[in-house]
């Protein structure tokens, strides 16, 4: 049963001159912030203008009127109707749902059919990665597992920072004072390495510059040695991010970065000129955007040399072209609001409709104990260090805890990786993250290792239930703790949805703590394994459920849900 539409029903047959379809109400039904006033409430409110009548008149009306089997009582209260289900219907109902629908609840399947390009991590070639990626390669790497969930199409791409100057100094560095061999075996910071001594050099001899702005224009140019030198950069760098993208479950469809799109500015600024949006100030091209309360968008410098938002307006057409998506996504921090207010105005003004489809995912930035990350000043943390580290720890508190649990290695990989993905993920994307050792690492409250033990609580609860089971008795779930469990479990559909449609994985990370908090609390308070086989059978239910919903939530912001701790 959908309690939500069902109560809308009954509504529906006490005051039909409301003339609103069924699904219309059920959205407008509210969960109660405390149990004691209802499971549902229904504000009155919203259909005072259309009825002319006073919500609490409205309310009253609906008390007197609305009745069924499902519900225990109905109660006007200050012009909301309040609805009380049946404990054991309210039970029963929720959990034959969530059980029969297995790892497809909390999905309506609503994407079929359509596509969603979502653009996250876009790391920086012949850079390490470090924690200022974390959020957007997790956000992203959420919003791709939820699109898909709800039976989209996803597209994830990893917009790789492969352009500008630096690899003409980079390949400038390399020729001179690198080999092949030891950067293969350096990775990264070899290159990093080469790309320090540049500038060192550069500062007594600044005709270096000019060598790397030459080596530069010959990637451009497609000149077969440079380009060489320069895809391998690219495949050492990702050979070095694939071992982080690994521990953390990452992945991607595309790795189409900003040298991908070199060929494809050219017809894009021709459009442009074509449509007359561009004109020409003190020798560069720009899209006036003025009348929009915007400035400029620099399109082309005076030199003809193109730029960020030019690149992304070809990678937007692109995209569209070759997925044709009904949602394009950038997780990219707030820092680039305007330059993504620019970019959607442009292909708006380009006559695109499709521009509505495009959103930034926009959030917060990442410091480090109080201060702000800095690699000059040497505040950096590198996010394969800080997993190891991770691992670490958690793998010291198996050996503490747990000296006898087989596979310690993979579960402290899962805990370990969990805790931090846990705290990227738990506040609200668009706030910054104050990042400390002791907060991210700590196993303790809501954490991603507090959920994790919880499901394997749950797990050791059924191992140690018999296969042989009674018909459930849904009453004796219902208890406050039980009712809790359940209440949560049933609004797991509509978190999951909240989630996509506010592009929020901070949502499904505090559904999970609180449904663990809430599972704790049942385990606690009742005797699952109970001497009455009818109660017994039902709380298996429950926590069977509470597993299930668990797993699924864990799974869908990026963390694994060991059945062991």
């Amino acid at each position: 049963m959908d309690f939500r539409l069902a109560i809308a029903d009954r509504i529906l047959e006490n005051i039909p001159e409301a003339a609103l379809p069924a699904a219309e109400i059920a959205n407008m039904l509210e969960i109660p912030p405390d149990a004691k006033l209802g499971d549902y409430a229904f504000p009155c409110f919203k259909l005072s203008k259309a009825l002319r009548k006073s919500p609490v008149a409205i309310a009253d009306r609906l008390a007197a009127g609305v009745s069924a089997p499902f519900l225990a009582r109905v109660e006007s209260v200050k012009g909301y109707l309040n609805f009380f289900v049946d404990r054991a219907t309210y039970a029963r109902e929720v959990l034959s749902r969530a059980l029969s629908e297995g790892d497809r609840y909390g999905s309506d399947g609503s994407g079929q059919g359509r596509c969603a390009v979502i653009d996250y991590s876009s790391i920086n070639i012949a850079k390490r990665f470090h924690i200022g990626h974390l959020s957007t390669t997790m956000i992203g790497n959420s919003l791709y597992r939820l699109y898909k969930f709800f039976g989209w199409r996803a597209v994830g791409v990893n917009h790789l920072g492969d352009w500008g100057t630096q690899f003409g100094k980079m390949i400038a560095a390399y020729r001179r004072w690198g080999d092949r061999e030891t950067v293969e075996r350096g990775g990264v910071d070899e290159m990093v390495k080469l790309y320090v001594r540049f500038h060192r050099e550069a500062e007594k001899d600044p005709a270096l510059e000019d060598e790397g702005r030459a080596w530069f224009k010959r990637i451009e140019d497609g000149d077969p040695e440079a380009l060489s030198i320069f895809n391998w950069f690219k495949d050492v760098t990702l050979k070095d991010a694939e071992k982080t993208y690994e521990l953390l479950g990452v992945s991607f469809d595309s790795y189409a970065g900003e040298s991908f799109y070199n060929d494809k500015m050219a017809p894009v600024v021709e459009e442009l000129r074509e449509k007359g949006l561009l004109k020409e100030d003190q020798g560069a091209k720009i899209v006036d955007l003025e009348p929009y309360g915007m400035p400029p968008a620099l399109i082309l410098r005076s030199d003809g040399a193109t730029l960020y938002l030019t690149r992304d307006l070809a990678a937007a057409k692109y995209r569209r072209d070759t997925y044709d998506f009904d949602r394009s996504l950038y997780v990219v921090a707030y820092q680039q609001d305007l330059h993504f207010k620019q970019l959607f105005k442009v292909l708006e003004l380009m006559g695109y409709e499709w521009a509505k489809a495009c959103e930034h995912v926009s959030f917060g930035m990442v410091s480090f104990e109080g201060q702000t990350l800095s690699t000059r000043e040497g505040r950096v943390v590198y996010l394969d260090e800080l997993l190891r580290t991770a691992v670490e720890k958690a793998r010291g508190i198996i050996e503490e805890k747990s000296p006898g649990l087989e596979d310690k290695g993979e579960i402290a990989r899962q805990i370990g990786v969990g805790a931090v993905v846990f705290f990227a993920l738990y506040n609200n994307r668009i706030k910054d993250i104050d990042f400390w050792w002791d907060r991210a690492l700590n196993f303790d409250g809501e954490t991603g290792p507090y959920v994790m033990y919880t499901h394997a609580r749950a797990c050791s609860v059924l191992r140690k239930a018999e296969d042989a089971q009674a018909e459930p008795d849904y009453g004796a779930l219902s208890d406050p703790e039980a009712q809790e469990v359940v209440r949560l479990i049933e609004q797991f559909p509509q978190v999951l949805k909240s989630a996509l449609d506010r592009s929020e994985p901070s949502m499904v990370t505090r559904f999970s703590a609180d449904l663990a908090q809430a599972f704790n609390k049942f385990y606690y308070e009742r005797r699952i394994l109970d001497d009455d086989p009818g109660a017994r059978a039902a709380r298996l239910l429950l926590t069977r459920a509470s597993r299930d919903v668990i797993k699924q939530a864990l799974w869908l912001i990026g963390l694994s849900a060991p059945e062991r701790m």
